[in-house]
């Protein structure tokens, strides 16, 4: 009879391939070590009624799909620190967010035709000094292509808040999340967006 692999082979070769980008690895990884992070999560009872646990673990998640390879190494204590860290940040920004509703920002509904602009520079750096130009309609077409690249759910949020200038509030009705769900999905589907545009989100707009 052959012999039963131990354990722990098992459990390096699950952590190799999720750190190579296997889907299935990563859902076995999340699978097991998910539920302690998630328990140890605590939304502050002033934030329940607009954020719960679930909608944090649930774009930490998709975060972990997206991000997992980035990771210089990978195994039991890294994942976990890392996962939870992701989580953390997660429902931190969220409630910073909520936060914020109380001075809404004036860049948050736009006018149609601005609304590329308004993107842009949100996900801009705000220390670039500003030598790469390009019209308006290179930005549109520059952001257009960076955001068929995120996740669905993150294209249709900022589809919704960014460019067609629902609010939060609007959004969650239409998608079924809570108004804490958006804005993190929001939040993170924006740093993607720095990620995927690199150098190339930095830039201002000739509008002569």
């Amino acid at each position: 009879m052959p012999e039963t692999p131990c354990q722990d082979v098992v459990e390096e070769d699950v952590f190799a391939r999720a750190h190579a980008g296997n889907a299935d690895a990563i859902a076995k990884l999340l699978l097991k070590y998910g539920p302690a992070i998630r328990a140890r999560l605590a939304i502050n009872p002033r934030w329940r009624s607009s954020l719960d646990v679930e909608d944090v673990m649930q774009v930490t998640y998709l975060e972990a799909f997206l991000r997992i390879r980035q990771l210089r190494t990978l195994d039991a204590d890294t994942f976990t620190a890392w996962l939870s860290r992701v989580a953390e940040n997660n429902l931190r920004d969220a409630i910073k967010e909520l936060e914020r509703d109380k001075r809404p920002d004036p860049r948050q509904r736009v006018r149609s035709e601005d609304s590329f602009a308004a993107l842009a520079d949100l996900i801009s750096s705000s220390t670039y000094t500003g030598s790469r130009y390009a019209s308006r309609e290179e930005m549109k077409h520059i952001l257009e292509d960076a955001i068929s690249k995120l996740p669905a759910v993150y294209q249709r949020v900022v589809r919704m808040c960014d460019l067609d200038g629902k609010s939060p509030q609007e959004a969650a009705a239409v998608i079924g999340r809570s108004v804490g769900a958006v804005k993190m999905l929001r939040s993170r589907a924006h740093d993607r967006l720095r990620e995927l545009l690199g150098s190339a989100s930095e830039f201002a707009i000739d509008v002569a």
